[in-house]
This record gives structure tokens, C-alpha cells and sequence, in this order.
């Protein structure tokens, strides 16, 4: 197998949750695009709007409202599944500057999020939590930048437990049950263990590559 051919293979993805969850809930996600798409909504303005509702998220978690915030998470949270698919829907290309704006307020948006959790347990006089929530938003970071890089040295990275719907599932799980300390934890620790798993698919297929020449 030659490197170009390796190369080819790497990019062969499984099926990630997020590409399931699409494939489910398309019947919810086409009739809200198509409206968009109707009165030509740009998809810049839905990804915005994906960043300021996590303002909305944050003040509420930073005040305790623990359960509204999941409510509002669940409800809200899948605007950023709206903008890609409403581009597609009126034949704007995939990349471009939509798709880095895309990804970069996704990353702006968990830290704002987070932010709202550090707020939170400083009000608490909690140190702990807090250096924990630290430690969680930068795994957090680590895990989105990892995947960036490597497909930018053309190496498949949708691997691993802590991708951003399983992040935004553990937030609103555990916030429905009123425990934003077990968020932090989980995240803290396992958002560390998918940069690990990440950087081992990576080196596997740089190895492959190598092996190849």
C-alpha cells in the first residue's frame, strides 16, 4: 500500500455519536432548516446565536439554577447542528470561513459555558472545584484541538469518549440530578483520557505511513 493509499484509509471513519444523533433527529433538524432556508437565514447568524445562548447557560448555572440550565441546554444546545445543515441546505460549500467560524465559537462557547461553573464555585469558596473546572475546559480545548491538528496533517481523529455531544450529554445529565461537581469530575478526567486516545490514533497511523515507505 502506498503512503497516498494509506492516507486514503485513515480517512475512513466509523460512524461517530454525532453522525448518529444527525441521522436520527433529521426529521426534527430538515423542517427547521427548510424554514430558515426559506427567508435565507444566514448560517453565520445561527452559529452566533449558538455562542450567545451559552451566556444564557452560564448565568444560570453560575446561580445555581442547575435544572433549567440542563432544560435549556438540551432544548438550545442543537442550534450548532442548524448552521452546517442549513448551508447545505442553500448550497454553500462546507469550508470556507463559515466553517472556521463554526468551530471557532464552538470552542469560545464551552468557555463561556464553563465560565459559568467557575463562577459558580467560587461563590462556593470551593478551590477544588474550581482548579477542577480548570483542569476540565482545558481538556476540553485539548480534546477540539487535537482533532483540529491532526486533520490538518491529513490524519482521521473522530475517536474517543469525550467528543463535544458526549461533553454536552454528561453536562446535561448530570445537571438534571443537580450535580455540577460530578460534571466537572467526569470531564476533568475523561476529556485527558480522549487526548490520550486521540495522540495514539494519530501515532498509530503516522506509523502505518512510515512503515509503508
Amino acid at each position: 500500500m502506498t503512503p497516498t493509499e494509506m492516507s486514503e484509509t485513515n480517512r475512513e471513519e466509523k460512524p461517530t455519536l454525532t453522525d448518529f444523533l444527525r441521522a436520527r433527529t433529521k426529521f426534527i433538524i430538515d423542517p427547521i432548516v427548510t424554514f430558515f432556508a426559506r427567508y435565507r437565514l444566514s448560517p453565520d447568524a445561527v452559529t452566533v446565536a449558538g455562542l450567545l445562548v451559552h451566556f444564557l447557560f452560564a448565568w444560570l448555572v453560575a446561580n445555581g439554577q442547575m435544572r433549567i440550565a440542563a432544560v435549556a441546554i438540551f432544548f438550545l444546545g442543537p442550534l450548532d447542528a442548524l448552521d452546517g445543515a442549513l448551508a447545505r441546505k442553500l448550497g454553500r460549500s462546507k469550508g470556507g470561513f463559515g466553517a472556521f467560524l463554526d468551530s471557532t465559537l464552538d470552542r469560545l462557547a464551552e468557555i463561556v459555558l464553563f465560565g459559568g461553573f467557575i463562577l459558580y464555585f467560587v461563590n462556593q469558596d470551593n478551590l477544588v472545584m474550581l482548579a477542577l473546572s480548570y483542569i476540565a475546559i482545558s481538556g476540553s480545548l485539548m480534546v477540539s484541538y487535537a482533532r483540529a491538528r491532526a486533520e490538518a496533517l491529513g490524519f482521521s481523529c473522530k475517536v474517543g469518549l469525550m467528543s463535544r455531544v458526549e461533553r454536552y450529554g454528561i453536562i446535561t445529565i448530570f445537571l438534571i440530578f443537580n450535580q455540577p461537581e460530578i460534571v466537572v469530575i467526569i470531564l476533568a478526567i475523561f476529556t485527558y483520557i480522549t487526548v490520550a486516545q486521540r495522540m495514539y490514533h494519530v501515532w498509530k497511523q503516522a506509523s502505518e505511513q512510515n512503515s509503508s515507505i
